[in-house]
Parts: C-alpha cells; sequence; structure tokens
C-alpha cells in the first residue's frame, strides 16, 4: 500500500491522471460544441423556413400594392388631364360668349360677308376638278363607284 500511495503522488502519475482529465474536458466541451452546432443549425433551418414562409406570404400582397400604386397613379394623371381640358374647353366657352369672336369665326369658318361687303372665292384648279369628279359620283350608284376605288387602288399598287 506504500507503494501505491506513493506512485500516487509521483510527478508522473499526476501528469498522466492530469493529461486524462484535460482529455475529458476537451472531450466533453467539443460534444457540447456540437450540440450547440446542431442545435444553431436546426434553428438556423427553422427561422430559413420561417422567413421564406414570408416571403411567398407576402408576395402576392406586395404585388398588388405595387400594381395598384401604378394604377393610381395613372389615373391621377388622367384626372389631371382630364382637368386641363376642362380649362380649355372653359376658355373656349368664354371666347365663344364674346360676340366679335363668334363673328370673326363665322367669317372664317362658313365665308360669310357683311352686308355691303364683296366676298371672294379662290379655287384651286386640282380642287376644282376632283370636286366635279365627285359630283359626278353622287349621280352614280353605290357600287359603281365602290368599284371606281378598287380599280384606282389596284392601279396605284402597279
Amino acid at each position: 500500500m506504500a507503494v501505491k500511495n506513493r506512485d500516487r503522488f509521483s510527478t508522473a502519475t499526476r501528469l498522466r491522471l492530469l493529461g486524462e482529465q484535460t482529455a475529458a474536458r476537451v472531450y466533453r466541451s467539443q460534444t457540447k460544441r456540437q450540440a450547440r452546432r446542431s442545435r444553431l443549425t436546426g434553428r438556423a433551418a427553422l427561422l430559413a423556413l420561417v422567413v421564406c414562409t414570408l416571403v411567398v406570404a407576402l408576395a402576392y400582397p406586395i404585388r398588388q400594392y405595387v400594381s395598384q400604386r401604378a394604377e393610381i397613379a395613372d389615373l391621377q394623371r388622367q384626372k389631371r388631364e382630364a382637368a386641363a381640358r376642362v380649362e380649355q374647353l372653359r376658355d373656349l366657352k368664354a371666347r365663344w360668349q364674346d360676340d366679335a369672336y363668334a363673328e370673326q369665326q363665322i367669317r372664317e369658318r362658313l365665308h360669310y360677308v357683311m352686308p355691303g361687303e364683296t366676298g371672294y372665292v379662290v379655287i384651286d384648279p386640282g380642287v376644282a376638278q376632283q370636286s366635279h369628279a365627285q359630283q359626278g359620283a353622287a349621280d352614280r350608284s353605290w357600287y359603281a363607284s365602290m368599284w371606281d376605288g378598287v380599280d384606282r387602288a389596284d392601279a396605284a399598287g402597279r
């Protein structure tokens, strides 16, 4: 027993025991790290699954939101254009309320003259020939006029 006791306190024995204890601690810490890593990996997988689910769940509503915002912007643009057109029409209506403007437009568009004035109309010879041809076409049947149009289109294609 004295030898065992002595052996127990020897430096070699103490170093061997210290080495075994250190190896056991290292093994335990490695096991804990591996357990933590596997737990962390499981958590990461769960987090990734939750994030993917949220992305899939929110993709359609977000797409709808973006398309509705674009539609709202388009409708607002149309509203501004319509308001501008209404303003133009109000200005035009106000001008037509003025007798001088109405008289000017009647003279230009309808070629009216005031009593005592002499009106002149200058006719372009090329336009006069077309006008005469159209008057002759008015005396013809509709299908003859249509057939002449087809013949003219065929001749122009050649």
